[in-house]
């Protein structure tokens, strides 16, 4: 009987995550440094960056912090010149930053939608301009890169107050299927994830009494999807052969039903 050497399935990929400081974006980075990426971890919070960074090391990985804002479109520049220098370019882009602050629209929380508007399509603009040349250029060397956008089911269904939040995940769901027909050709593959309901500390940020309430009702009534539910999502998609590309993916609580 003869043994065999387990080979990583990401093994010698470059994975640059932003949204890394908490909740899915952390737990992707740490699943995809377990099987064999390079990753980079983006987000604002330097100090919950280098607890990742310092975890990923310690389990044999390699992996990189960079303090920015997503919104910073200078900012993200700079982070994919250091990945290219760091790590020699990116191939896995997994898009993640975002919030969702849910609030009837006649309230007129405009700074809520404007937060909104900067994180979840700005922030992911931003991304995609900086990174996508890097994904561009390794699929061109090694036959494959991947672009993953964070979208949500409410780019699907329909959801009360939760307008401007849906209306910036339907952007990311319509992207990303109009990225695939100019990238696939470039075997850059590109999916975008829809979750239901995530336990995460996004909806800490919700500050609407009507959408907690709807909340922690659905808490109760259902078990919530985890962040590493997402991640080993997001490892999966990245682990196909190079002709495979699961260009939607709907990922729901078994209890959820809408």
């Amino acid at each position: 009987m003869t043994s065999q050497t387990f080979v990583a399935p990401l093994a010698s990929r470059v994975a640059v995550v932003t949204g890394a400081s908490s909740g899915i974006g952390e737990a992707t980075a740490e699943h995809l440094a377990s099987l064999g990426a390079k990753v980079a971890v983006l987000a604002r919070r330097e100090d919950r960056l280098a607890e990742l960074v310092s975890r990923i090391k310690k389990d044999g990985g390699t992996a990189l912090a960079i303090a920015a804002d997503v919104r910073d479109d200078e900012a993200v520049r700079a982070a994919a010149h250091q990945v290219k220098t760091d790590l020699g370019g990116a191939d896995l882009l997994f898009n993640n930053a975002g919030v969702m602050l849910p609030a009837p629209i006649e309230e007129l929380a405009t700074d809520q939608w404007q937060h909104q508007i900067d994180l979840n399509i700005t922030g992911l603009m931003n991304a995609i301009g900086a990174f996508v040349p890097q994904l561009v250029e390794a699929a061109a060397e090694r036959g494959v890169g991947d672009l993953v956008n964070t979208s949500s089911i409410t780019a699907q269904n329909l959801f009360p107050n939760f307008a401007v939040y849906s209306g910036t995940k339907a952007y990311v769901t319509h992207l990303s299927r109009h990225l695939r027909m100019e990238l696939g050709p470039k075997n850059v593959r590109v999916s975008a994830i829809e979750p239901g309901i995530v336990g995460t500390e996004l909806q800490s940020h919700v500050t609407d009494p009507g959408a907690r309430d709807w909340l922690a009702g659905s808490k109760e009534m259902m078990e919530w999807l985890t962040a590493k539910d997402i991640a080993h999502t997001v490892g999966f998609l990245a682990s196909q052969p190079a002709r495979v590309n699961l260009q939607q993916v709907t990922i729901m609580p078994t209890g959820q039903t809408s």
